[in-house]
Order: C-alpha cells, then sequence, then structure tokens
C-alpha cells in the first residue's frame, strides 16, 4: 500500500506561488464554475419544459399521470408513512 502525505508538498507549493496568484487562480476558479451552473439551469430548465410537453401530451390522450401516482402510493403505503411525494412517484411512473 503506498500513501502520499499531500501537506508538506501544499505548503511548500504555496510558499512559491503569491498570495495575489492563489486569488487570481481562485477567482477564476468560482468564475468558471458559476458559468457551469447558469448552462447546467439551462440544460435542467430545457428537460423540465420536455417533460411538461409530454405530461400535457399525455393527459390529451386521457392518461392522468398523477392520479396514477396517488393510486400507487395508496397501493403501496397500506399501513406505511410515504416516502416520496406525488412528484417522486410521478417519476417513477415515467
Amino acid at each position: 500500500m503506498v500513501v502520499i502525505i499531500m501537506t508538506d508538498k501544499k505548503q511548500t507549493n504555496q510558499a512559491n506561488v503569491s498570495k495575489d496568484e492563489q486569488v487570481g487562480f481562485h477567482k477564476g476558479a468560482l468564475s468558471t464554475l458559476a458559468k457551469e451552473r447558469e448552462e447546467m439551469m439551462k440544460i435542467v430548465q430545457v428537460v423540465e419544459q420536455l417533460m411538461q410537453m409530454h405530461i400535457k401530451a399525455l393527459k390529451d390522450l386521457g392518461i392522468d399521470l398523477e392520479a396514477q401516482a396517488k393510486e400507487a402510493v395508496k397501493s403501496a403505503n397500506k399501513g406505511k408513512p410515504a416516502k416520496k411525494g406525488v412528484k417522486g412517484q410521478l417519476d417513477e411512473l415515467i
């Protein structure tokens, strides 16, 4: 088994890099991560819109997923406390 101790290396690296460089690095990382988070939120919004479109199409066809989810909760939880909400059950039906 090989154990690598990083604390000594990290301390020497910090001594070699100026505080301004470290601040710049961390600010740049935060900026990049904030942009990535924004893009992820856009993806989540598109997926949510698509799911809502399909749910509406199923309702138009006479399929009520919410009623099916409620029925599934009732039949699965006879005597048991509910673990998931209707939305969680809806996701399982899909």
